[in-house]
């Protein structure tokens, strides 16, 4: 994975969350890194401030990855769109 600087675009509960996200976003060809606070991923929480996932991407792909996000929490089928 090239070296780049990383940016925050969700941060949400829970690792299955985190991972959803991640194969939605990997899905469309975007590097995808996630960051959860140390203790909480240690001991497993998903709840709480330390069971909070950020995930970030590259600066590039900020547009991209927030759309793409906005669109799975609407519902909002986005192989229908690109097909449209």
């Amino acid at each position: 994975m090239p070296e780049h600087s990383w940016v925050v675009v969700e941060t949400v509960t829970g690792s299955l969350n985190a991972e959803i996200l991640r194969g939605l976003l990997q899905a469309q060809g975007i590097d995808v890194m996630l960051s959860q606070e140390g203790a909480g991923r240690a001991l497993g929480l998903e709840v709480g401030p330390m069971g909070e996932v950020d995930i970030l991407v590259s600066p590039e792909n900020v547009q991209v990855a927030r759309k793409l996000i906005d669109e799975s929490y609407s519902g909002t089928n986005i192989a229908q769109d690109e097909t449209e």
